[in-house]
């Protein structure tokens, strides 16, 4: 099977109340892709300006990414500045420089047009729309959103959301999208859509999983400190999928396993700054904290 991965890559600056981090590697792009890498061998499609470090897509290629769809255009790269305070669930947006980014257009390779899963990261869901017409019958579709375009482009969203398989969102953009205020009512409404699978990302309480005919949740990893939190739901998308791409299957069993190899891909995420943890990240140390969930949850 195949996975790509339409989204961001980016320039992050992260400041927490312990420390600030100039222009860290980061984009939805990044870490779902390298969260994925350490099950199959993820392809993207991004673009970054003439400023992105070329040992960083080296980087990317050491851990099997297929980087033939990462452009690279005249400009600077997209870069994304935020605040945490002492809540790590809360952070603020300082600024926003979309530079080569606000005119990228994703165009598939023809060979990425034969992937088995799609998963489009938080893009337009115009951009999200598009690039699923290009793809020629995948087995699985998934898409991630924001509150920006659930306020600016509800009508888009949910056209596009009629077409794909998986959603993720976190809990507040599911009831925002859902105008409803109970968040298991809200994700059997947007069932309803058209999904097959609603996935509620929960930050630090883990993630819901609503299906037609189930609901699964599974825990975040116990972490006493939280480094960066920015790429942890991310991360669990990459994860999830990343899994579900080597397994080859889309049971209920397969899909509730997925959804705890993606709460352990973003338990590692938080652990560093940007991507640098999937730097030092094994399979033996993604196997036992596997373990240590299966733990966490038996009874």
């Amino acid at each position: 099977m195949s996975l790509v991965i339409v989204g961001s890559v980016a320039f992050d600056t992260i400041e927490t109340p312990k420390i600030r981090r100039e222009r860290i590697v980061g984009g939805s792009c990044s870490y779902s892709s390298l969260a994925a890498s350490f099950f199959t061998n993820p392809k993207i499609v991004a673009v970054v300006g003439e400023d992105f470090p070329s040992e960083v897509i080296e980087f990317f290629k050491a851990k099997g990414v297929d980087t033939q769809g990462l452009e690279i255009k005249s400009g600077k790269s997209f870069h994304w500045e935020g605040r945490y305070g002492n809540d790590p669930n809360i952070r603020t947006t300082i600024r926003t420089e979309l530079n080569v980014f606000k005119d990228f257009r994703p165009q598939l390779l023809p060979e990425y047009r034969r992937a088995d899963i799609i998963f489009l990261g938080n893009i337009d869901p115009d951009l999200q729309e598009d690039i699923l017409a290009q793809a020629q019958n995948p087995r699985l579709t998934a898409m991630d959103s924001m509150n920006l375009w659930i306020e600016n482009k509800p009508k888009s969203l949910l056209r596009t959301l009629r077409k794909i398989d998986v959603f993720f969102a976190n809990d507040e953009e599911i009831k925002m999208l859902a105008q409803d205020l109970n968040l298991i009512r809200a994700g059997k409404k947007l069932l309803e859509h058209g999904p097959s699978l609603i996935v509620i990302k929960k930050g630090e309480h883990g993630a819901l999983l609503i299906g037609k005919d189930y609901v699964f949740g599974v825990l975040a990893y116990p972490c006493e400190e939280v480094v960066d939190p920015t790429g942890a739901g991310d991360s669990f998308g990459g994860g999830f999928l990343g899994y579900l791409d080597k397994v080859q299957s889309f049971t209920e069993k397969d899909i509730r396993k997925a959804a705890v190899f993606g709460s352990v891909m973003a338990s590692f995420a938080i652990e560093d700054f940007g991507i640098e943890r999937f730097n030092s990240l094994s399979i033996q140390e993604i196997g036992k904290r596997f373990s240590d969930f299966k733990k966490l949850v038996s009874f």
